[in-house]
């Protein structure tokens, strides 16, 4: 199993006063030493302007997913992911996953092995949702802007559980397909990137805006809020489990398909088209 960059929580040293002292001298020139493998210290005002310069830029593009992690990592402190990180303390499957760390990309689940599980199961439902799509689990970008090394695991568990969310959803990764699920998660974890993915909207059809408004924003803020706190699912645990039963336990009414929704849609125009033609 490969080994995760993020370390064991390590208990304050005796020296902490002058660490913190010494924080103070923090300049772009010369920045502290990193707190994990990849972490990249940035002054406030050097958070902000990556946070500016990725949200407008991933509007334009919101298949950028580079941009769209920056966004979330310098939008997610200080509250946010601390808010996020002490849910995970409140229950004792996400102190476990804390404890534990896993990470999720094809060397830690194998495919394979995933797609040989029971018809309906958690895992064969990622695998066959990961096919569909053309995507794998090794695309996740690596945390690099937060802080605190904890909460830094906190969003790449997040960032990496994602994929599951779309798979027990059933929701697609074009756009009008991403959007209801960032509108699910905000609903559930509050992290600002994903209601500020709600932009997006703007870049949608009028046909297709009108979908979102009138059955997937609905589906996404009642199932986002009264579902349990996803972000406590400890994913490789459920693999077997049929995916009803986990969509029940955790409070999750699957959306309508919203493949055949737009087939349907664009079988109307067809007709309503031929039906014209036949007039004239």
């Amino acid at each position: 199993m490969p080994v995760s960059p993020f370390p064991p929580r390590a208990l304050p040293s005796r020296n902490a006063i002058s660490w913190i002292l010494s924080r103070r001298r923090f300049s772009v020139l010369q920045r502290p030493q990193p707190n994990y493998e990849g972490h990249v210290p940035l002054k406030a005002i050097e958070k902000s302007a990556l946070a500016v310069g990725s949200a407008v830029m991933s509007l334009i593009n919101p298949y950028r997913g580079d941009l769209i992690a920056t966004l979330g990592e310098t939008t997610a402190a200080p509250y946010f992911i601390y808010r996020l990180r002490d849910t995970m303390l409140g229950s004792s499957t996400g102190r476990r996953i804390l404890r534990d760390r896993p990470r999720i990309s094809s060397k830690t689940m194998s495919l394979d092995h995933l797609r040989s599980l029971p018809d309906n199961s958690v895992g064969r439902t990622y695998a066959a949702w990961l096919d569909r799509e053309g995507v794998t689990p090794d695309t996740r970008t690596q945390v690099r802007y937060i802080d605190e090394e904890e909460c830094a695991y906190v969003m790449q568990r997040y960032r990496e559980c994602h994929d599951f969310y779309h798979a027990v959803t059933g929701l697609p990764i074009f756009v009008e397909g991403e959007i209801p699920v960032k509108a699910f998660e905000f609903a559930n974890t509050l992290l600002p990137m994903t209601g500020l993915s709600l932009f997006a909207v703007a870049k949608l059809s009028k046909e297709r805006r009108e979908r979102f408004w009138d059955i997937y924003l609905p589906w996404a803020i009642d199932n986002g809020t009264r579902c349990k706190d996803i972000i406590n699912v400890y994913w490789e645990e459920q693999l077997q489990t049929d995916v009803d039963v986990l969509r029940k336990e955790l409070g999750i009414e699957k959306p309508p398909d919203l493949r055949e929704a737009r087939r349907l849609a664009a079988r109307k125009k067809r007709e309503a088209g031929k039906a014209t033609t036949i007039q004239e």
